[in-house]
């Protein structure tokens, strides 16, 4: 089985980096995948929990390893980086699709994936109804569709300063309102269930979804998430997500095993790479 396994290259060993790690090592053989290498920007964290020939010092050094698919679970920054080049290597499954708010990254990125003849993939992470939105999109029965997020406001990573000011009681606060293209750059780590959401709605794109993001110091055990999608003659449906999650965690728990999921549905779209060297 172990020449067959898709090898996975993880980039990024935060809370869900460790997971899928931990994933792979564990239930790897027997669901075929294999860990390619993984990389970290504090490659300490690593050394005590994988065989050093596993470590990536320099992400640079990627395009020696033999690679099937390429994770990015860290920051959008390493996706506007490295992207394009991870395309010229392998399939590449965005953690940070709000990276792709950047219309002109989207359009590289793609751009690379059709030349090389390697797939970008987006994973629906808190998103529920993924498919559901992508079906009316693409019927162009779609009209409208936004999304609110409700944190702890330790949940939070946002750019600025936004938020520094938040005291415990001080119950919620609406944190930002408007097109999901510009509240990105604003929560890249936070609002990559809208981003996804809006790649999924592609007709209405970045700038069409609304967004909203709220704080409140009751949410101390859970993140919520609520999606409403508006059709034709007054056709709606509405969602609400309830993701438990500890204070202070900007992924919900059960977004972990959704990733899990969407790594696991690559080995039905992803031919495991040759590997001429085994008998």
């Amino acid at each position: 089985m172990a020449d067959r396994s898709l090898k996975v290259g993880i980039v990024g060993y935060g809370h869900l980096g460790q997971f899928l790690v931990e994933k792979i090592q564990r239930e790897g053989p027997k669901v075929g995948l294999q860990l390619a290498f993984v990389w970290n920007r504090n490659p300490d964290k690593l050394k005590d929990s994988l065989p050093k020939e596993l470590i990536l010092h320099d992400l640079s050094d990627f395009t020696r390893r033999v690679t099937d698919v390429i994770v990015e679970v860290c920051h959008p920054h390493i996706v506007k980086e490295f992207g394009v080049r991870f395309l010229s290597h392998a399939h590449f499954l965005v953690g940070s699709p709000s990276a792709l708010s950047d219309t002109q990254l989207e359009h590289e990125l793609r751009t690379a994936a059709k030349q090389h003849g390697k797939t970008l993939y987006v994973p629906s992470g808190a998103l529920w109804g993924g498919q559901d939105i992508q079906k009316m999109n693409d019927s162009g029965t779609l009209r409208a569709l936004s999304i609110r997020m409700s944190k702890h406001p330790s949940c939070f990573r946002l750019t600025g300063g936004l938020l520094s000011d938040w005291t415990e009681g001080e119950g919620r606060r609406v944190l930002y309102h408007g097109s999901v293209a510009e509240l990105c750059p604003i929560a890249p780590n936070n609002v990559n269930t809208m981003a996804a959401a809006a790649i999924a709605a592609s007709k209405l794109g970045f700038h069409g979804v609304t967004g909203e993001i709220v704080s409140d110091t009751a949410l101390a055990d859970y993140h919520i998430v609520e999606v409403e999608v508006i059709g034709p003659d007054g056709f709606s449906v509405k969602t609400v997500r309830q993701n438990p999650a500890k204070l202070g965690a900007v992924t919900g728990n059960a977004t972990y095993n959704s990733f899990w999921s969407s790594l696991l549905d690559l080995r039905h779209t992803v031919p495991p790479h040759p590997h001429p060297h085994c008998d």
